[in-house]
């Protein structure tokens, strides 16, 4: 089924504009965690930052899905972008101050804000049918791959200001994004009109699909999460994102450790992460084509194991090339994985409540990142850094054996 000009057009503005915003996030994992070490002397505090992504993903995706399925998809990205603009002003100002609380406040400011952005997602699932819903997100997630290209360059940018300036190389990118992110509010304005509009009348824009028979108005049952998850195959897909998304959180903060321990710079440490959101966004159209045409599941199973095996590379090999790579499998397993579970759990739902639906799932991911960080910490001050690769291999065959317990996804 060919594609809509308009249609064309709005997922080329969102793509866009996730190039311009999407190095935040590569900064907040790979030099959060030592930049809570440079703040408090502490490496078992290491996790805190991912912890704190985590929380803000938890408390922010079901009511940021809320307010877009109450009011569209365009004001809730709108929010988020704003938070995370205030949110990257406020970690520069903690490395400037020296102040773990200042740092705290900042990253649940800027985390809050770009999983609020992740409406853009329900925004593109809104566009498309479902028979091409899982590659819409992959062709989001290709702004994300631009934006490597400017995470290395940024750093480098900083590295060489922070000899001039005396200012910690660690704070100094994040007042380079806001310039990126009021960029990125610009271009999400383009998008017209907004997608849930689309969503709930796509036999407009779709000249291929037939327009449904009018029938009598039926009063709406009421949004209930629980209701969500009395489907088996829907926990079973959240379950398989949340185990791929806990397994990605260990691994993001071990690889920053496993290589400054190793002596490697944070241009290196930039590199290496930079491979790792390759793997997570270069492949995501194609991956998203295959779930459309062989079904979510046969992507999704295949996705987490394959992050497994990331996860071990990276906890239990000692050179860059050996950790590079597994971070870089982190990252494809984790596309895999929740490029078809959010298409999965798009499909069973109205576009009036996906916003929410996607919601859920998210809080769960965010839930389970909590989990992580809370676990990765201690375990390294405890038993070392190979430890927290046990977890996040742990972690990851959770689907499989709720998998074998419930029977296979319908």
């Amino acid at each position: 089924m060919k594609i809509p000009a308009l249609i064309k057009r709005n997922v080329a503005l969102f793509s866009l504009s996730q190039s311009f915003t999407g190095a935040g996030m590569q900064f907040s994992y790979g030099f959060g965690p030592l930049m809570v070490v440079a703040l408090t002397d502490s490496p078992a505090l290491a996790g805190l930052s991912v912890g704190l992504v985590g929380v803000s993903r938890f408390l922010v995706a079901y009511p940021m899905g809320k307010i877009t399925d109450a009011y569209g998809r365009k004001p809730g990205i709108y929010l988020g972008l704003s938070l995370a603009l205030a949110g990257s002003l406020t970690l520069g100002v903690s490395m400037l101050m020296h102040s773990i609380a200042v740092f705290v406040a900042g990253l649940l400011m800027f985390g809050m804000g770009m999983n609020g952005a992740q409406q853009m997602r329900v925004g593109v699932t809104d566009m498309f049918p479902a028979s091409m819903r899982a590659q819409a997100l992959g062709y989001l997630a290709l702004g994300s791959l631009f934006s490597l290209l400017l995470s290395p360059l940024m750093v480098k940018c900083a590295d060489m200001l922070s000899v001039s300036t005396g200012v910690d190389p660690l704070g100094l990118p994040w007042f380079f994004l806001p310039l990126l992110i009021i960029g990125g509010i610009a271009i999400v304005h383009q998008v017209k009109p907004d997608p849930k509009t689309i969503g709930m009348n796509l036999a407009d824009y779709w000249p291929g699909i037939p327009k449904p028979p009018a029938t009598a108005p039926k009063t709406p049952i009421p949004f209930s999460a629980r209701r969500l998850l009395a489907d088996p195959s829907i926990r079973l897909a959240i379950v398989s994102n949340c185990a791929a998304t806990g397994n990605m959180s260990i691994v993001m903060v071990l690889t920053s450790l496993v290589l400054h321990e190793h002596g490697h710079s944070l241009i290196a440490i930039s590199i290496s992460h930079t491979f790792h959101s390759a793997g997570m966004f270069a492949f995501t159209i194609p991956l998203g084509k295959l779930a459309d045409k062989f079904g979510r599941s046969r992507i999704m199973f295949p996705g987490v194991f394959v992050s497994l095996i990331g996860a071990g590379l990276v906890a239990f090999t000692p050179n860059m090339i050996t950790v590079t790579l597994g971070t870089f499998l982190v990252g494809l397993g984790w596309a895999g994985a929740n490029v078809a579970a959010t298409a999965f759990i798009a499909d069973r739902v109205t576009t009036q409540e996906r916003g929410r639906a996607i919601g859920v799932n998210d809080s769960f991911a965010g839930a389970t990142t909590i989990f992580a960080a809370f676990v990765t910490g201690p375990m390294i001050g405890i038993a070392g850094l190979p430890a927290t690769g046990v977890t996040a291999v742990l972690l990851a065959m959770l689907p499989f054996a709720l998998r074998a317990f419930s029977g296979p996804m319908k």
